[in-house]
């Protein structure tokens, strides 16, 4: 049997990394965690908490004061008011497992912006700035709105924006009244869905024939993008805090084009309403255009009609409006992204960097921490099962998670049950919790791929998420003893140090598979269980709240920071937007620590899993250059990607002929340089345009991908009042002598005050030249 302190590090490793430290000499509470008990004596345990905190405090007085909780039954440790520095010299303690802060007052929606440097407490940062983006207006395509949600009051909103030319449609339970100065518009479209639904009647679903949200995911998205200000909202008592959206003052526009239908599986939006929906958005006067919607693999050319969302966001983008599109769920697999076209700020989702530690104690007194929403009371000492064949009968089942239904109630009921998945599905552990739930069981542990996230099971029924070694670990135990037995208890919210950030494993990732040049995703942002407004109808809201994940939760985040960004600068094209968030990007965690990607095996992530990198919202307000680009680009792009002229004049609406020969994809002024096919040598060019200080030069540094060769010309660049933009030319050569896959670099402009950092990403592509020659 492994070490007990060991398999705890284990548990941390998987859901604990550090984080971003900050400055502090105020004392906090800290949890001093030191795994399994040295004495079954409880006074003796708490003795030896008093005896270290003596140590490092200088006195029993000082160490008695500090102390708030003594851990001393199925654990060791305690909870002192540490500073910083005390809590980091405690840490290096031989005896100490780890050492976390108490973190219980935060919620996820907040945590988003805070951990993203747009809290309220700076008077200077972008979101005070920019008047918390009022007088911006966000368009967001969806399931609908909630309108009674408190995300949505107009407390403190001044007039509505005079460019707003929209509206609201009265349907079922929605009335005109229900908009406000914050909610300004609200649209349904459900002619193209309900032609392609033969039959389909209103009176047996249960969607509202209105833009009201039946199934939560729209309100969910508006509320992350430009959410009101709420006071003291409390999710299930993981955390608690003020609310609000990236943009709190920016106002709201519902276009509902998805559809609740039971007989499909869910939601379902159909190409033709989506793109009504983005019409009406381009002329009400939208200014960002948030859609948490995607396609799955194969995807459809930019020029075809059943790519909706590409075609109407070309001609959103073409008239000045920002389009921000979630990347997909498909992920860890590579060229899953979906919403590729370059007109498109396409995004990954990140965890944050918050964990629900929840502590399983077996009978041996060996402590496990695994992850879960649980919030009721304890569950005490309860009978283990890993319901498996035992030999002795004629039936045969075994302990995999999707056998459960077929295992006899007898084997589960009044037990707590492990169970093993190789399911990807972040529904699992909820689904798996019914079926226990239903044959009498009174919780659920799930081993699984370690990374994926975790969601409450229906009426906060105990069930937790653990890898497969600390699985292993309790499965070992169940078959060590007659009688195994576990305690779960309350799940405890972690923040900040030593918690750090991850790309999501569900997070879909590059290359793209339309045009590989074209780097997707663009950015990251938060993604993983964020808190925002619901629909009352959805199962674990609490109060009209609700986590969800996804990169649905992720893109309106960057909806919310565009909202800002254009703000302060109205006049930035959407390239010049998605520039400065891509360049700006943090492409290690805030505290400065690598920033992993999950999935099968954890990595390092590139530009495949997050783009430029995690979004930096204050440094995206002044980039200082930016890779900025217009209609006429993108038409050049689909003339080197090889669309046809016909296809191409039916997209932007008038007759277009492409040169010959026809343009490079590598010269497409993008934040990013992708090589997908490199054979010996290639020049491509970018062009930067100075938004900073009028005298300013920048001189080049490359990190070069391992075995290219890459020369940028010239080295330096000058900018004065003449002189606002300037071109450049990369020479890119590789030393490889056979296919390789991506290697991955970067091409920095510095003035020592600004880094425009953009990506480089080359794949060496030999085999294709002995073809040519052969």
């Amino acid at each position: 049997m492994r070490n007990f302190r060991s398999s705890v590090l284990v548990v941390l490793s998987l859901i604990i990394v550090s984080n971003v430290a900050r400055a502090s000499a105020e004392t906090k509470i800290h949890i001093v965690y030191l795994g399994e008990k040295q004495h079954d004596d409880p006074k003796l345990v708490t003795e030896s908490h008093h005896q270290m905190l003596s140590s490092l405090l200088g006195s029993k007085e000082d160490a008695h004061d500090s102390m708030v909780y003594s851990y001393r039954h199925g654990f060791s440790g305690f909870a002192a008011r540490l500073t910083k520095s005390q809590a980091k010299k405690i840490s290096y303690s031989p005896e100490v497992v780890h050492v976390m802060p108490d973190s219980y007052y935060e919620l996820a929606t907040t945590r988003t912006w805070d951990y993203l440097g747009l809290g309220t407490a700076n008077p200077k940062n972008l979101l005070n700035n920019t008047n918390m983006g009022d007088q911006v207006i966000i368009g967001v395509v969806d399931t609908g709105v909630w309108p009674e949600s408190e995300s949505f009051n107009d407390d403190g909103v001044g007039p509505i924006p005079s460019h707003w030319k929209g509206g609201c449609i009265p349907g079922e339970n929605f009335k005109l009244t229900n908009c406000n100065k914050k909610l300004i518009g609200a649209k349904y479209y459900i002619n193209g869905f309900q032609s392609e639904i033969d039959g389909f009647n209103f009176t047996e679903s249960p969607d509202y024939s209105s833009a009201r949200d039946f199934v939560g995911h729209g309100t969910h998205v508006a509320s992350t993008a430009g959410g009101s200000y709420i006071p003291d909202v409390s999710y299930k008592g993981l955390a608690r805090g003020t609310m609000r959206g990236g943009a709190p003052r920016a106002r709201i526009a519902m276009y509902k084009a998805c559809w609740y239908l039971e007989e499909l599986g869910g939601v379902t939006c159909s190409s033709s309403d989506i793109l009504k929906a983005i019409d009406d958005a381009i002329h009400d006067g939208v200014d960002v255009l948030s859609l948490s919607l995607g396609s799955r693999i194969p995807l459809n050319s930019e020029t075809d009609l059943p790519d909706a969302i590409a075609i109407g966001s070309f001609h959103a983008v073409a008239k000045g409006i920002t389009v921000v599109c979630a990347g997909g769920n498909a992920g860890p697999s590579a060229q899953t992204i979906a919403n590729t076209a370059p007109w498109i700020l396409t995004v990954a989702a990140t965890t944050l960097d918050r964990s629900f530690a929840t502590p399983i104690i077996l009978g041996n007194k060996k402590v496990i921490l695994g992850q879960a929403m649980y919030t009721a009371p304890n569950l005490g000492f309860t009978s283990l099962v890993y319901p498996e064949d035992p030999g002795n009968s004629n039936e045969t089942f075994n302990g995999d998670c999707e056998s459960l239904n077929f295992i006899p109630i007898r084997a589960m009921a009044g037990k707590v049950v492990l169970c093993f998945t190789i399911s990807r599905r972040y529904t699992t552990l909820s689904g798996d919790a019914s079926f226990v739930k239903r044959a009498g069981g009174l919780g659920l542990i799930i081993a699984r791929t370690p990374g994926y996230t975790v969601s409450p099971c229906k009426d906060d029924f105990p069930c937790v998420a653990v890898d497969y070694e600390l699985g292993t670990d309790i499965l070992f135990y169940i078959r060590s003893t007659r009688s195994p037995v576990v305690k779960i208890q309350r799940s405890r919210t972690i923040v900040g140090q030593p918690v750090g950030i991850k790309v999501a494993t569900f997070s879909s990732r590059g290359p793209n598979t339309i045009s590989p040049a074209i780097l997707k995703p663009d950015i990251a942002a938060p993604g993983v269980n964020i808190l925002a407004a619901t629909s009352p109808n959805v199962t674990n809201n609490a109060g009209g709240f609700a986590m969800y994940s996804g990169t649905s939760m992720a893109a309106p985040v960057i909806s919310g920071v565009v909202a800002l960004l254009k703000a302060l600068h109205p006049n930035w094209s959407p390239a010049a937007l998605r520039s400065a968030i891509v360049t700006t990007a943090w492409r290690t965690d805030p505290s400065g620590e690598q920033l992993p990607a999950e999935g099968s095996s954890r990595k390092a992530a590139d530009p495949f899993d997050y783009g430029g990198g995690l979004v930096n919202p204050e440094k995206a307000a002044e980039p200082g250059l930016i890779y900025d680009m217009g209609p006429k680009d993108y038409i050049l792009y689909l003339c080197s990607a090889g669309y046809n002229d016909s296809s191409i004049s039916q997209l932007v609406g008038k007759v277009t002929v492409c040169s010959n020969p026809k343009p490079s994809v590598l010269d497409m002024n993008l934040p990013s340089i992708t090589i997908p096919n490199l054979k010996e040598k290639v020049t491509l060019t970018r062009t930067v345009t100075n938004v900073g200080p009028v005298n300013s030069v920048y001189k080049v540094v490359v990190e070069p991908p391992l075995g290219v060769r890459v020369v940028v010309t010239p080295k330096k660049l000058v900018f004065n009042s003449k002189t606002k933009r300037v071109s450049f030319k990369v020479r890119a050569s590789t030393t490889h002598k056979i296919n390789t896959g991506y290697y991955f670099g970067s091409l920095i402009w510095t003035d020592n005050v600004h880094n425009v950092t953009i990506p480089v990403s080359v794949r060496t592509q030999i085999l294709q030249n002995y073809f040519d020659e052969n």
